[in-house]
């Protein structure tokens, strides 16, 4: 019973972060497949020194890099340039300054039409950039602390919050399009 809400917790987020690093969805399904053997065959060394979380993702990144090494697709969770006015889009604590129009109003129509904003959503997640969309999922998605975040991607923390601020923009810019074509 607990293994099946864990597995219906984080299956699909493991997938679209595998798939970032692998490239392929039906490869990075096998990933988290052998993922998810792993972790039933060794949850006796998990030892709580981290969230249960992020040690699952650290099996699921060793194993994905691992394939992708294998099949020579490396991802590099590297991320350099500017903010491109991240400043103005999100506070001091990286939540959006200003709600995309979308949300101002929840109707029965909004509501109906969201189930269509949240494939969008989805998509645009998929469509980020693989460092990007990593960060993005353990953040906002699996809720992991920023250091083991940074640790399970080998990445510095101001590394990280570029990313996210940098992922939460596109999203953000998908909504407002689709706002207005609505």
């Amino acid at each position: 019973m607990a293994f099946q809400r864990l597995f219906r917790l984080h299956n699909a987020p493991m997938i679209r972060f595998a798939t970032g690093i692998v490239r392929s969805r039906h490869v990075a399904e096998e990933v988290v497949q052998d993922t998810w053997v792993s972790v039933l065959g060794r949850i006796d060394l998990f030892e709580g020194r981290s969230s249960l979380a992020s040690w699952i993702y650290a099996i699921l990144v060793n194993k994905a890099r691992t394939v992708a090494k294998r099949e020579g697709r490396i991802v590099f969770f590297d991320d350099a340039g500017d903010g491109n006015g991240l400043a103005d889009a999100f506070d001091g604590r990286g939540r959006w300054r200003d709600i995309p129009e979308l949300w101002d109003e929840l109707t029965p129509d909004r509501h109906v039409e969201g189930r269509s904003v949240l494939q969008h959503v989805e998509a645009a997640i998929e469509a980020l950039p693989p460092a990007q969309r990593a960060v993005l999922i353990l953040r906002s998605q699996q809720e992991l602390e920023a250091k083991e975040v940074c640790t399970l991607l080998g990445m510095s923390e101001g590394n990280m919050r570029v990313l996210l601020h940098r992922a939460r923009v596109n999203v953000r810019n998908v909504l407002d399009r689709l706002s207005k074509d609505l």
